[in-house]
């Protein structure tokens, strides 16, 4: 079975992120089409970008890298959970794509982007133009929650009709392109 990470892209306190992300993961397991892990970007606590050698040359120097290399590596398909900051993607998510590189070749991936009124459509913009540099392919289909808060109740996230047909679309979608993909990742 096909691994998709879901991963939390924002690491800052006080986020809403980790809370969305238990939704979309745990409707991802139900949907049955990937072997499903939830993935936290504040669990590797990456400092900005500290290996001396090119992300190219997979020769890592510190654990920390190492971990998220075997993340990455791991994984068939993504998906982001990510807010927007100041129009665009979160520092954290930015610089974890920078850590690696062969790792995130030729794997597609998507996006539950959430926030205010954008929902979080501005950065994804932004993150897919890093994104196709690693040979990530990002879909069309996606997840996005405009006023993230209105959904949140007692800190759980609790989706409408809308973010439930997305996710499902995403899913199939994101497997069509794992499947057709995989023979690129050899």
């Amino acid at each position: 079975m096909l691994r998709l990470n879901v991963i939390i892209a924002s690491t800052r306190p006080g986020r809403v992120g980790p809370s969305v992300a238990r939704w979309f993961h745990e409707f991802a397991v139900k949907q049955g089409l990937f072997d499903t892990h939830l993935v936290d970007l504040a669990d590797f606590d990456l400092p900005v970008y500290d290996e001396p050698n090119h992300p190219r040359l997979g020769k890592y120097e510190h654990a920390h890298t190492r971990r998220w290399s075997e993340s990455v590596a791991a994984a068939d398909a993504f998906v982001f959970v990510t807010p927007e900051y100041n129009y665009g993607p979160t520092p954290a998510l930015l610089n974890a794509l920078n850590y690696v590189y062969s790792e995130w070749g030729y794997k597609p991936c998507s996006f539950v982007s959430y926030g205010g009124v954008s929902g979080g459509l501005r950065a994804v913009q932004m993150t897919k133009l890093t994104m196709s540099a690693l040979r990530l392919v990002p879909i069309v289909e996606a997840v996005t929650i405009p006023m993230v808060n209105q959904h949140l109740k007692d800190g759980v996230f609790e989706p409408n009709k809308l973010h439930i047909e997305s996710a499902e679309a995403l899913l199939v979608e994101l497997k069509r392109w794992a499947e057709a993909l995989k023979p690129l990742r050899g």
